[in-house]
């Protein structure tokens, strides 16, 4: 679970530059490249804790 939110990091934001290109242009490319980075940070978060909770459980 963890590693997906790792790979997220790489994918979200290139799969947002790609798609804010071809609908926006440039100044696309770069609001969907952060807007696909916060989501990414988000992710990762969400699965960060959800480790740091199943190893307290234990």
């Amino acid at each position: 679970m963890f590693a997906i939110g790792c790979l997220a990091l790489i994918v979200l934001p290139l799969a947002g530059l790609a798609l804010g290109g071809f609908l926006a242009g440039p100044t696309g490319a770069k609001w969907g490249a952060g807007i696909g980075f916060a989501i990414a940070l988000g992710l990762c978060g969400v699965t960060g804790y959800a480790l740091v909770a199943a190893a307290r459980r234990r």
